[in-house]
């Protein structure tokens, strides 16, 4: 029997308890489902294809996620079962450990083990692994409550991440819409001529690189980093990018939408950053490995996705100011059809698409500060050592709060329109219908191909 206490396995549980339990998860767990799929009948109908294959990117990650929680419920009982001397787990801890004897011998039964000496709190089944070990004179591992504590960890950052990467794109495609007026007005014009094309270019000039103390290098990329947090694009550096797409990507087609294009390329590359690639998932290990007492190592992370953030922001720009001093030499010469030059050569390594990756990475980065946050509220409470003390917490909570304002408005917007100066147009410059038209007629030739080699084979 149980005993007297509350019943501790399945075969003294009520069963009527069991059902409505399994009751409760199943009517939650179908109900997400089913607003997850209608959600992507609404995107499938309104022809948000990009949209709807990061929903199904989505979907991955949280099928992914319940693998995970099921591989640490199926072997948590096994991993607290490895037995271990207690020198092996006294160090590298997030909370300093107490000097007392008794506490010393008895951290691992609370959950001190993971940083909070006073909360009592732990799984029924997790002393049976802890007197195992203690009669061998050792200690468990890692006890039961923190692998309980560790999965939910992982859930919530996996939520945080794909919550602040919507909000990311959501805000960001907001103020990329602001610009369709300026296309509508470009739409509008009719048998624009070279002198008008000038007057755009000149404002384009005059705006990046007026004054002679523009022609320095440094001043320029110094000029870059303040640009970002004010007016980062402007009306003539609109006209004059598009301008210089449209020539080099589809000079048959002066009414060509650059706009729709922007955004199509934008839902496109949501699917990249919503995901949590396998390199994320290693920088959670090495930040959960880091985070070592009086290291304030959470404390000096905060700050990487803000440099990089601004560093990307600082590039995007300075990508646009040197355009602009290329297409003043042009105008120099007024014979000459003067045009901006699209090149991969005006980003790192010659890749536009490094840039992405760095977003994702500082999205990721900046979701697991918020994330750590709000579940070592929620799990030890404010007072636990290894929240730190507010001269450390509160800078890591604005850090992420102007990371996510800035990424928004700024740097996104940036990212959309001067990653189209490259070599190479995306996919998104054709239309859905298109696409699949093409994807399916390189794919029959494919299959053509095939079966021409095999036919040349056999004879």
């Amino acid at each position: 029997m149980a005993g007297d206490g509350a019943p501790e396995t399945l075969e003294y549980t009520p069963t009527w308890v069991i059902a409505a339990v399994c009751a409760v998860i199943i009517v939650i767990s179908l109900a997400m489902e089913r607003s997850l799929h209608h959600l992507g009948k609404i995107l499938k109908k309104k022809n948000q294809d990009p949209l709807f294959r990061a929903l199904e990117k989505l979907k991955e990650e949280l099928m992914l996620l319940g693998f995970i929680s099921l591989l640490l419920t199926v072997f948590q009982n096994r991993i607290s079962s490895i037995c271990v001397s207690k020198d092996f787990v006294s160090h590298m801890l997030p909370c300093k450990l107490e000097s007392s004897t008794k506490e010393h011998e008895n951290y691992h039964d609370t959950d001190f083990y993971y940083g909070h000496v006073g909360n009592k709190r732990r799984l029924l089944s997790s002393g049976a692994s802890s007197n195992f070990c203690t009669s061998k004179g050792k200690v468990p591992l890692v006890s039961l409550e923190a692998l309980h504590q560790l999965h939910i960890f992982i859930f919530v950052l996996a939520v945080v991440h794909v919550v602040f990467s919507a909000s990311t794109m959501v805000l960001g495609g907001a103020k990329i819409r602001e610009w369709k007026h300026w296309e509508d007005a470009i739409q509008n014009e009719c048998n624009s001529n070279i002198q008008t094309d000038r007057s755009h270019q000149n404002q384009f000039v005059t705006g990046r690189i007026s004054g002679t103390w523009r022609k320095f290098a440094v001043i320029n990329w110094m000029a870059s980093f303040l640009k970002q947090f004010y007016g980062s694009v402007t009306k003539s550096d609109y006209k004059v990018l598009r301008a210089g797409f449209v020539k080099r990507h589809c000079a048959w087609n002066k009414n060509f939408n650059f706009h729709k294009y922007m955004m199509r390329a934008l839902e496109d590359d949501f699917k990249k950053v919503v995901g949590i690639s396998w390199y994320l998932w290693l920088f959670v290990i090495l930040f959960l490995l880091l985070n070592v007492h009086g290291w304030h190592i959470y404390f000096w992370l905060s700050f990487l996705p803000l440099v990089l953030l601004l560093v990307v922001g600082t590039k995007l720009e300075y990508i646009i100011t040197k355009l602009a001093l290329h297409l003043e030499e042009e105008l120099k010469d007024p014979e000459k059809e003067a045009h901006i030059k699209p090149s991969d050569e005006h980003f790192w390594f010659n890749e536009p698409g490094i840039v992405l990756y760095m977003i994702q990475f500082i999205l990721f980065q900046n979701s697991f500060e918020i994330a750590f946050f709000f579940w070592i509220l929620s799990t030890y409470g404010f007072k636990s050592c290894i929240m730190e003390s507010i001269g450390y917490l509160i800078p890591r909570l604005i850090i992420g709060v102007i990371i996510q304002v800035l990424c928004s408005y700024s740097t996104l917007p940036l990212y959309a329109i001067v990653t189209q100066m490259g070599d190479m147009f995306k996919k998104a410059i054709f239309d859905e219908h298109l696409q699949d038209a093409l994807m399916a007629w390189v794919g029959g030739a494919k299959e053509r191909a095939e079966g021409a080699q095999q036919s040349v084979e056999v004879a």
